[in-house]
This record gives structure tokens, C-alpha cells and sequence, in this order.
């Protein structure tokens, strides 16, 4: 395969990443853009899709120029993508609208509680998930009946609307493809599990217009190719997929019992159940049954349960706060004490999604005492944290019915030992980092993409290049873990009863 190579995009919620991938795993020439997150009002999370394409479209230059000084060989497109993140643009002059709305947005909460009331029962079953907190499709039906722009393109079938991954494959595209793929819809809430097709009585309840769906399609296809006017070459696009899938896949989980977890701006657990849908659907709001990928024709599935907030959080403590230099200080400064001295962290800025969804509980700090140290309340950030994984774990077993064996970490603060090791702890599971874990998504993007003979001839020999990586035992006795762990479940019920009561 000499020189050849994959242009793996990661477009998460922060920022993009464009990179190489080489048939050994290797992940070259990485290039960052830092993208704005802009929160106007409660519950209310926006971001600029032009200023997503325009970033994207820096970072993937910059690499194709690097990896054309090196002799590298690309052949193909593989992207990840932050997941129901919705843009809504015009088709001529290529340009979005309005304000994207982020996947951590909870505007609608409460329209959409009120037709769960309706159709949970049958969204669980078909779609794997409830009504949720946040759709795609009722955001863009908001804005076709209170947005002229909006409406006028749309009278006029010059609207385009999708998540990022349709956003991205339609402006980077010569065909200009207007396609959603499975694992970015199932994030969207409109997507049935066993059927591969929309859930259209659903869409339309929402009032948005069936005929502005983009085509549904794998997460491994043939999706267009890059358009040379603007990338300067003309490959394939081999894949797309939501970017905690793309996570699962880079760092070598596909068969039923093996976890993931990714830090990103959040932290996402996801459990693979293989061919078989989960055992409990439902048993949790906050812990969703998906497709974990689409090849082949058939889809593997997963559960999911994640904290919206926790490198975020990190970054709100040290930007906004000032407590801190950075997320390693506060790493740092953890590894330093053996506890937190009973200060407790809940990193619920945008509400709490275990053991309830509520988008109304905020993030908490307590139990200061004069005694207290700046090191143990890093230990408890962190550890508020792990606490939330824990919590994650717990549900992904309870829906899907599969006991978790391992877990690979990824993400930028998988590289701090401190936290890594309190999963382990608080889970009672090992937890198994490997090299590059934090470039996981864009991996995991390339072996979708090109393990049909590109550049290995199946998932499994993609995987086979990662390695062993660090593991991380458990440390705690059954005991220690279960007073840990009771005494954050009763601070997170104390403050459900707070958002209850008031």
C-alpha cells in the first residue's frame, strides 16, 4: 500500500481536526481549528455552520498541502461529526441561515415533554429513544414558520437542512450530496432502529416537511466525492459517521460487551450489543438504544449514556472561573492528594441526564470546609466526573443486558491518569487506554471508510494495529466502591429535589 493514506476529518463540537491515516493506524500531519460556542440564554447552545465549513475546510488544506510535500498518497475521505447539531442553509449561495443548534441545546424541552406524553412509548420501541430534550426537526419547524429567511427558501426549494455530517458532505462535494447517515440519525431521534428508514409520522407530528429529509445512507457508502475546486483534489467520501461511533470504532470496540469512553466536550459511554437490539429500552430516559454503525447492509447496535458537560466544564472552571491554568493543572494538582476531603462535584451545566433527564438541575460544588485545598477540589472535579461514567456504565448495562468486560478511553482527558484511574475505581472495571486514544475518532472514521481493501480488508484487521496500551485495575474493595458511589447518588438526588421543589 506504500504511500497511501486516508484524510480523516473529526468536526467535533469545539473544534476540527483534519489528519492522515496511514494503514499502521498512524494518525499524521494533524492539524486543529477551534471552533465557538455561543450560549445566548438559558438552554439556548448556537453555533455558526459557516464558520464550521470555513474551519473544516483550513484544517483539511493544511494537511492535503503537507501530505503532498511527503509524498503521501490520499485516496479517499473519511469524516466524524459532532452529532445532532442542525444547520439549516441555502442550496445557492451555499451559506447557513441562522445559528446552528448545538446537540447540547435544550430550547424545547418543554414542547417536547409534552408530546412525550403522546409518543414515548412508540419512540422507544422503533427509534430507541424518547422525545428528548432537543430534536433536529422541531428546531427547523420553529424556524420555517418564525424565520422569513428560513420560510422564503423553503417556499422557493432552495432550503437545505441536516445535521453536520449532511452540512459538511453537501458543501464539500462535487455532487453535492444531500445524504444522512445512519449513526448521525439515529442521534437526530427520527430514525428506526430495525428498518434502516425514517420515522416520518414522528418527523411530521414535529411539523417539519418530509420532503426536506436528506437521503438516508450507511455510515460506510459511497457518499460523492471531494470537490477539487475546493480541496484541490477529487477522492471518495467513504464514510461519515457521528464522532462518538467513529470513538467506539478507533479504539477497537466491535463486539457485544465492549465500552467505550470518549471526553470531548462531554463524556459518552457506549456499549456495543452487536446484531441484537437492547434487552431494555427504555429502562432509562437518558441512556438511548442506536445504531453504533451501518456496513454491509447490517447494523450493529449500542446504548449510550453521556454527561453533556465535563470538558467543558473543565474549560468554564479554568476560563470562566480562573481557578486554574488549564485541564492538565487540574490533573495535576489531583494527583497530588489521595481524596477529595468531601468537596463533591456535579457537572450538570446544561442539566443532568442520569439517573433522570432534568435540563433544569445545575452544576454543583459543595462540601468546602476552612480546611479545604485547591488540590482536593480538583480531585473532586475529576472525580465528579468518573462518578458520572459510572453512572453511564450502570445504565448501559441495565438497558442492554450485557455485563461490560473492559473499557477503552479516549478523548483529551483520557490523558490524565487521576481521572482514568477513579473510573476504574468507581466502576469496578479495567479501563484501557491506548496509544493516541485521543485521536480516536478520526481513526476509527478511516476504518470505516477503508476496510473494504484500501487500506485493510476488514474492521478487525484495522483494529488489530492499536495495541495494548495502559491498563488501569481497579483499586477500591467492593465495600470503599459502593460508599462512593452511594454517597454521589445521594447528593444527585438532593439536588433533583432542589430543581423539584422550586
Amino acid at each position: 500500500m506504500g504511500n497511501s493514506a486516508v484524510l480523516a476529518i473529526d468536526e467535533g463540537t469545539t473544534g476540527t481536526r483534519a489528519a492522515w491515516v496511514t494503514s499502521d493506524g498512524g494518525v499524521h500531519g494533524l492539524e486543529y481549528r477551534r471552533l465557538s460556542v455561543s450560549s445566548p440564554r438559558p438552554g439556548v447552545v448556537e453555533q455558526d455552520a459557516n464558520e464550521i465549513l470555513d474551519k473544516t475546510l483550513d484544517a483539511c488544506r493544511a494537511v492535503l498541502n503537507r501530505a503532498a510535500d511527503e509524498g503521501v498518497d490520499i485516496q479517499g475521505i473519511a469524516l466524524a461529526t459532532q452529532r445532532s447539531t442542525a444547520v439549516l442553509w441555502d442550496t445557492v449561495t451555499g451559506q447557513a441561515l441562522v445559528p446552528a443548534m448545538v446537540w447540547q441545546d435544550s430550547r424545547y424541552a418543554t414542547e417536547l415533554a409534552i408530546l412525550g406524553e403522546e409518543w414515548n412509548e412508540r419512540l422507544v420501541a422503533s427509534v430507541g429513544r424518547p422525545a428528548g430534550v432537543r430534536s433536529p426537526y422541531l428546531w427547523a419547524a420553529h424556524h420555517l414558520r418564525e424565520t422569513r429567511e428560513v420560510e422564503v427558501a423553503f417556499r422557493e426549494r432552495r432550503l437545505g437542512f441536516g445535521t453536520v455530517e449532511t452540512w459538511l458532505l453537501w458543501s464539500l462535494t462535487a455532487e453535492r450530496s444531500y445524504v444522512a447517515t445512519t449513526t448521525n440519525a439515529t442521534s437526530a431521534g427520527g430514525y428506526i432502529l430495525r428498518d434502516h428508514a425514517y420515522e416520518r409520522d414522528w418527523i411530521e407530528a414535529l411539523g417539519f416537511p418530509s420532503d426536506l429529509l436528506p437521503e438516508l445512507r450507511q455510515d460506510a457508502d459511497h457518499l460523492g466525492h471531494s470537490d477539487s475546486s475546493k480541496l484541490g483534489i477529487s477522492v471518495p467520501v467513504l464514510s461519515a459517521m457521528g464522532d462518538q461511533h467513529a470513538g467506539t470504532v478507533g479504539l477497537g470496540c466491535l463486539r457485544p460487551g465492549q465500552a467505550m469512553c470518549v471526553h470531548g466536550t462531554g463524556s459518552f459511554v457506549d456499549l456495543v450489543t452487536g446484531s441484537n437490539m437492547p434487552a431494555r429500552p427504555g429502562l432509562y430516559e437518558g441512556t438511548l438504544s442506536l445504531a453504533a454503525w451501518r456496513r454491509h447492509h447490517e447494523t450493529t447496535y449500542a446504548v449510550e449514556t453521556f454527561t453533556a458537560t465535563t470538558g467543558s466544564a473543565l474549560d468554564w472552571v479554568c476560563s470562566t472561573l480562573g481557578w486554574f491554568d488549564s485541564p492538565q493543572r487540574i490533573s495535576e494538582l489531583a494527583a497530588t492528594v489521595d481524596g477529595s476531603n468531601g468537596v463533591m462535584f456535579i457537572p450538570a451545566l446544561t442539566g443532568l441526564r442520569m439517573p433522570v433527564v432534568e435540563p433544569n438541575a445545575r452544576a454543583s460544588l459543595t462540601g468546602f470546609s476552612m480546611s479545604s485545598t485547591l488540590p482536593e477540589i480538583a480531585y473532586a472535579i475529576l472525580e465528579g466526573i468518573a462518578h458520572s461514567v459510572a453512572s453511564s456504565v450502570e445504565a448501559n448495562e441495565a438497558v442492554s443486558g450485557i455485563s461490560v468486560t473492559e473499557i477503552a478511553v479516549g478523548g483529551g482527558m483520557s490523558a490524565s491518569d487521576p481521572l482514568i484511574q477513579m473510573q476504574a475505581d468507581l466502576t469496578g472495571i479495567p479501563m484501557r487506554r491506548l496509544n493516541s486514544c485521543d485521536t480516536a475518532s478520526l481513526r476509527g472514521a478511516a476504518f470505516m471508510g477503508a476496510a473494504d481493501g484500501l487500506l485493510w480488508s476488514s474492521l478487525t484487521e484495522a483494529v488489530e494495529c492499536l495495541g495494548p496500551g495502559d491498563l488501569f485495575e481497579p483499586r477500591l474493595t467492593a465495600a470503599e466502591q459502593l460508599g462512593r458511589r452511594d454517597a454521589w447518588n445521594s447528593r444527585i438526588a438532593s439536588e433533583l429535589a432542589l430543581v423539584r421543589d422550586s
